[in-house]
């Protein structure tokens, strides 16, 4: 099989947003801090969300009753189904009478109640309503089952070998558990639909504001309105998972983000999490290899509808450095088989990035195919070869 390399070298100092590549695979510019950053939790990580990267950890696979940073995936889900046109921020959703029982932290949905799902996202990432999350679930699945297991689904998918849900909310179940570094991951996954900020990063809002009863919410993340930066994402509590949060926070273009389980109290837990992201942006940044939006080439395709597959990043890739450390030497080189054969399914893996700082690899970045290629027909192939005929001098 024949590989083609298109070698691009970058030496540039501009922040990033997003790449997507495994937590696991650290870069040489990260080194676990020797001082535990999260001495009062049970289960703790920090990672760049730009490139996966863990820049702390400890027991990161440990499997912990996860409270209600479950409703990230709930979250996840209703994000994709946005983008997927399944549903429209203004789409109404009926309370059912199992939605509207629901214990512990809730935005009081009353049996009927129609509310849309912009307003439930509100009631979700604000409110932490458990009520709102079964709402949303049925609308999207039926029931709540069957969006559990499309939760359960998802984060197979997304690698999280560690997790199994039970139910959508997180109240307390047996057998429903998951551990910072699945949260991790899906959070990461989460931070790709930018517009779940218009949710997370807001400290206070109202539903029902028009009606006679409306409802502050309050956001139960207070790091949102106290350190510069944090814009989500989600806390969670109960008497057995104790103080939880998966916490995103950016400063110039440099996102991360941290876990905590098990923490003891909630001044507790807010503090370690900044303690968190106060040693990554003073020891860290990020370097930006390709920005979303540009040109970074194009695969033949043998036998396909299309000749080729031109690929534009949709997001930036970037790798994680320690300030300081130079990024002259930095270079990409995009490789796939020469030989590619429709036909192509859209989100196929097609060839991958590779990022070197002089001869070292640091990271492998996955290019999976933007469009479906279907194969030429005869009549396409007939043509396409007379073309190229009446072309030759």
């Amino acid at each position: 099989m024949t590989i083609l390399a298109a070698l691009i070298a970058f030496s540039c100092g501009t922040s990033a947003a997003f790449a997507s590549i495994g937590a696991d695979d650290a870069t040489a510019a990260a080194e676990a801090p020797v001082v535990d950053l999260a001495p009062n939790a049970r289960s703790a990580i920090l990672m760049d969300a730009d490139t996966g990267t863990v820049i702390f950890e400890k027991n990161k696979a440990e499997k912990l009753p996860p409270a209600s940073i479950t409703k990230i995936m709930t979250m996840l889900l209703i994000m994709e189904a946005l983008d997927e046109g399944k549903i429209k921020l203004e789409d109404q959703v009926t309370t059912s009478e199992y939605a509207a029982s629901m214990g512990g932290s809730q935005i009081f949905l009353e049996v009927g109640e129609q509310m849309s799902v912009n307003d439930m996202l509100k009631g979700i990432a604000m409110a932490s309503g458990n009520d709102a999350s079964v709402a949303m679930a049925e609308k999207l699945a039926g029931s709540e089952q069957a969006f559990v297991q499309m939760m359960n689904e998802r984060a197979k998918e997304l690698g999280m070998n560690n997790t199994n849900f039970v139910n959508v909310n997180g109240l307390p179940a047996e057998n429903h558990y998951t551990t910072a570094e699945d949260i991790a991951i899906m959070s990461r996954e989460l931070m790709k639909h930018q517009e779940i900020t218009n949710y997370t990063s807001v400290y206070q809002d109202y539903l029902r504001k028009d009606s006679e009863n409306p409802f502050w919410l309050v956001n139960t993340n207070k790091l949102v309105r106290f350190y510069s930066g944090a814009d989500g994402l989600k806390t969670g509590y109960t008497s057995e998972a104790k103080f939880c949060l998966s916490a995103t926070a950016m400063r110039d273009g440099f996102r991360l983000i941290a876990v905590v389980l098990g923490e003891p109290n909630t001044k507790t837990r807010n503090a370690e999490v900044s303690a968190l992201f106060d040693y990554a942006f003073a020891q860290y940044t990020n370097h930006t290899l390709i920005k979303d939006g540009d040109f970074i080439g194009k695969i033949k395709v043998e036998k396909g509808q299309l000749e080729d597959i031109e690929l534009k990043a949709d997001h930036q890739y970037s790798v994680l450095l320690r300030k300081g450390e130079k990024t002259d030497d930095i270079r990409f080189e995009l490789k796939y088989d020469e030989n590619l054969k429709a036909p192509i399914a859209i989100g196929q893996p097609i060839g991958k990035i590779e990022v070197y700082k002089g001869d070292a690899l640091l990271k492998e970045y996955a290019i999976e195919s933007p469009v479906d290629v279907d194969e030429a027909s005869w009549w396409t192939m007939l043509k396409r070869t007379a073309s190229k005929l009446f072309l030759i001098k």
